[in-house]
């Protein structure tokens, strides 16, 4: 994987520093602790807002969460393209979304530590129905899945628990979105209802 802000000495010490500041002045806390293990897909979820992303940052900073993350490949153009895969962006070509499952796989299967980021919703407009690619993802890689969150009823960013996945996709998303009941994004209108059918399409 690419070198990232996570790997650069002095300045991950001071975006760690920076990203306590800004939750504290902010009102907002953590809560939860990276999991001790070395491969994992982190749910990024509700998804509403372009406000979700620093404060992911910041909560991952916080939490000492080395993470990867992925952006439509419209991000990713010059000139911020080298600086948005520096944050540890990885483009994705929404119009090959099972060429995207299949290459997340192989770069677990090729890394020995990676913690990748995959919004359920896709984006932060209005969806209806949880998209699979982030299961089909862990899944098919044979790693567990970390229910991330932001609450901004609350202001916590956090981490919640750790689910390996059974095969059995309709039981093992009702679990999964079960944890995110109650929890709302900064445009909670724009939430997925959690009692929604998951959609069949996997792109994240």
């Amino acid at each position: 994987m690419n070198y990232t802000i996570f790997d650069t000495p002095v300045i991950k010490t001071i975006a760690r520093w920076f990203s306590i500041f800004m939750l504290k002045i902010t009102g907002w806390k953590t809560e939860g602790k990276a999991p001790q293990i070395p491969k994992f897909v982190i749910i990024a979820a509700p998804h509403t807002s372009n406000w979700d992303f620093p404060y992911t940052l910041f909560t991952a900073f916080t939490l000492h969460l080395k993470i990867y993350w992925m952006g439509k490949d419209s991000l990713f153009r010059w000139p911020f393209g080298i600086f948005f895969k520096w944050l540890g962006g990885i483009p994705v070509d929404r119009s090959r979304s099972k060429n995207m499952v299949t290459h997340s796989i192989e770069q677990f299967n090729k890394n020995d530590q990676l913690a990748l980021l995959v919004p359920p919703s896709g984006t932060r407009s209005l969806v209806t129905r949880w998209k699979t690619g982030f299961y089909h993802i862990a899944n098919g890689a044979e790693v567990p899945i970390l229910l991330g969150f932001l609450d901004f009823s609350r202001k916590v960013g956090g981490l919640g628990p750790v689910f390996t996945t059974t095969g059995e996709i309709e039981a093992d998303m009702k679990i999964i979105r079960g944890f995110y009941a109650g929890i709302s994004g900064k445009y909670p209108e724009k939430s997925i209802d959690t009692q929604e059918p998951v959609s069949e399409e996997i792109n994240a």
